[in-house]
Parts: C-alpha cells; structure tokens; sequence
C-alpha cells in the first residue's frame, strides 16, 4: 500500500488549483468572507449533501452539477449568510454567482460549485456577491498562502482554518489530495459535513470517486457530533482534474484502494478538526467501540456517547462519572449485555477501567478525573459480543455554546 505523507497546504497543493479569499463585506466587516477554488483544467466530481429537507439553495445547486454537468472547475463560497429558507430568490442567486465566476474564470456556469454559510432565512446581497467574485478570479494563486486565505475566508464561528494535504503514489506517480473545511456549531452529519472541499491530480473516474466518497463518509465525518443539530448547508465536494498522469483508476484494485486510504486519512483528519473546534468546546472527545456483533452496531454505539449533552458535560466539568456514557450506550438501540460491558478513560496521561463485571472499578476517582481534563479524552468500550469496532469524535458542553448561539444573528 502507497505511503501517505502529510506536506504543507490544502486546496492548493495539488497540480492545477489555485486559490484567493477576499473581503466582500457579505455579513462581516473586516475579515475575509469570500473564497474561490479553481482548476485549470476540466474536474471530474462528487459529492454528498446535507439529508435535511430543509436544503439551501447552495445544496440544490450543487448536487444538480454534480449530477448533471460533464465537469467543473471552481467553488466559489460565502460565509456570513447562508442562503438557506430564501425561496427562488435564493436560486436565482446560486444562478448569478455561478454565470458570474464562469464570466470571470471563463468556464461555462455549470461548471461553478457555489457553497454558503452563516445566518438562515437572510437573503444575500447579490452586489457585493459578484464584486467579490471578480475580485477572487483577479487574485487566485497557487500559492499555500492563497490556499490558507480561502480557509479562513469561510469560517463563521470557527476559531481556526482547517486544512491538510497529502502525497501518495498511484501508478508509479506521485499524487496529491488536499483539502479545506469549516465548522464549529449545527454540527451533527448525516451524508458529510458543514463545508468540506477536497482537490486532487489524481486522474479517476466519476464513478469510482463518488463510490469512495460515498463509502468514506459513513466511519468519518458522519462519526462527528457537536451539538446534535444536521445543516441545511452540509456539503462535501471533491474535484479530480487527473492533471498526475496515472493510469485513470476506473475500477476497484490496488490503485483504487490507495486512493481511498488517501481520502480517509484526510476526511478522518478534517472531521476531528471539526468535532475538536466546536462552538465553546475545550475538549475533543473521541468514543470508541470495540467488541461489538456488527459494524453498524459499533457505529451507533460510540456515536450515542459523543450525542450525549450529559457526556459532554461531564467532561467539560471533569467529572469522571461514567454512569452518562453507560446511559448513552443503553438508550442507543443496540441490544448488548450490560453486564459484560468494560468501559475505560484514555489520555497521554494513562488508561483506566472505571466499569466492569456489571459495577464500578475499584480505581482512583483523582486518576480519572486527570485523564478526562484532558484536551483530547478517550472513552473506550468493550462490548464483548464480537469482533467490530467504530470511533466517534464529538467536544464537551461548555457556557460558551449557548452564549455564541443566544447571539449568532446579532
């Protein structure tokens, strides 16, 4: 299997794509809020979306490019106003920006993702919509600088850009996948994530990318909670412009499964970023499942833990107190034996077994509560019933979540 090696950047780094942020005074004044991903040469894409029947115009816009249209090109993403409960207004908007940058860029507009994020039900102001979009195509770069500006001109309440980039090997050549994403509240996927945008040379065709897409999703960014609540917004796209030179990856076999591994090293990367950055969190919680009858059984098992508000509370107030996570597990679905059930705190700082045989561990209540202060804590449970496992990532309950949401349109 094909080495992955983590280098400097994110949408850039690839061969072909370029990059800008700019002020465009969407919402915000005085920081970045506009971002333009570009190729320069045609992209074959895929893409999953938010399950939510409340869809933004973006969300609608965008699956019917990535279901319609031969290839695209660009991205062009707003943050501050969402786009989102605005009617044909909204369409019309998508519609505008899209014939704008294919006008700036010289691609046709179904060629041209466009992606919103912020307050709901507000329409966006179309002017100062299209005079950051020539202002985007007029300073893009392939630059890792012109990469990170686009990271930071999508955040909203994000507290810092998040990227990544990747070398592997695919026939011979050396590829890259890098990426970008936002997030930090309305966090709770169900197909992927707020916004993610992934870029590779690599050359592959639509239908293996959607299949390694779509399979990737399940174990990483739909394994992140932050507060329970699915976007209208949530997208992830991937654009694929095969400027490497490989052998296009057209089926399954050694190259397909390099690629993936690639893909899930990133996306599992991004959604941590996530889970760990949500609104007022101090702490990333990971939940892992072990032992479990079936995949699909450890997957609702370790996401019950990170759903739990009483979990994240108790981490955010350094109580070890297991019996919150034994709850989630037992109100999940999943039939198991409580009595078999062996649940562990993890961190730098060591492991401990709190529960065990049906009841408490004799174990050091100061020990644990050490470990779960941690700014990354694992909780691991054994079920004892088979061979699958699954992780889940989440963040602890702090004052700081109702504070930042009681005033988020303000």
């Amino acid at each position: 299997m094909s080495t992955i090696r983590q280098i400097e950047g994110g949408v850039t780094a690839a061969r072909g794509f370029m990059a800008a942020g700019t002020e465009a005074g969407i919402k915000y004044k005085g920081r970045r809020d506009m971002a333009l991903i570009f190729s320069t040469a045609p992209c074959v894409t895929a893409g999953t979306f938010t399950s939510n029947v409340m869809k933004a115009a973006p969300v609608i816009w965008d699956k019917d490019i990535v279901e319609k249209s031969p290839f695209a090109q660009a991205v062009v993403v707003n943050s501050g106003i969402a786009n989102a409960c605005t009617g044909k207004q909204g369409m019309d908007c998508c519609r505008a920006e899209a014939e704008c940058a294919g006008l700036a860029l010289g691609i046709p507009a179904e060629a041209v993702f466009v992606a919103s994020t912020g307050v709901i039900g507000m329409q966006l102001p179309k002017d100062r919509l299209e005079a950051g979009i020539r202002k985007l195509a007029a300073n893009k770069a392939e630059s890792v600088e012109a990469g990170l500006d686009a990271a930071k001109a999508i955040m909203t309440t994000d507290t810092v850009p998040k990227q990544i980039a990747v070398s592997f090997t695919v026939g011979g050549k050396d590829v890259t996948l890098g990426g970008m994403c936002k997030g930090s509240g309305m966090i709770h996927p169900n197909m992927c994530t707020m916004l993610a945008f992934l870029t590779t040379d690599v050359k592959i065709s639509k239908e293996m990318l959607q299949k390694a897409l779509r399979e990737d999703v399940v174990d990483s960014f739909n394994m992140i909670s932050i507060d329970g609540d699915t976007s209208t917004n949530d997208t992830l796209l991937v654009l694929a412009n095969g400027l490497a030179g490989n052998e296009e990856i057209s089926s399954e076999g050694e190259e397909y499964e390099a690629f993936c591994q690639a893909l899930h090293y990133v996306t599992t990367y991004m959604a941590k970023k996530l889970a760990g950055d949500g609104e007022g969190a101090t702490a990333l919680i990971e939940s892992r499942v072990i032992g479990a009858a079936t995949k699909e059984d450890a997957r609702i098992l370790a996401k019950s833990v990170i759903c739990s508000s009483l979990t994240k509370a108790a981490v955010f107030g350094h109580d070890a107190n297991f019996g919150r996570m034994l709850c989630a597990l037992g109100y999940s679905g999943v039939a198991f034996d409580p009595e078999n059930v062996d649940l562990y705190f993890q961190g730098v700082s060591g492991k401990i077994q709190v529960f065990g045989n049906g009841q408490a561990c004799d174990y050091s209540e100061e020990d644990a509560a050490r470990i779960i202060s941690e700014p990354e804590v694992t909780i691991l449970a054994d079920m004892h019933m088979g061979d699958e496992e699954a992780t889940a990532w989440g963040c602890d309950l702090s004052y700081d979540y109702v504070k930042i949401n009681a005033d988020y349109r303000s």
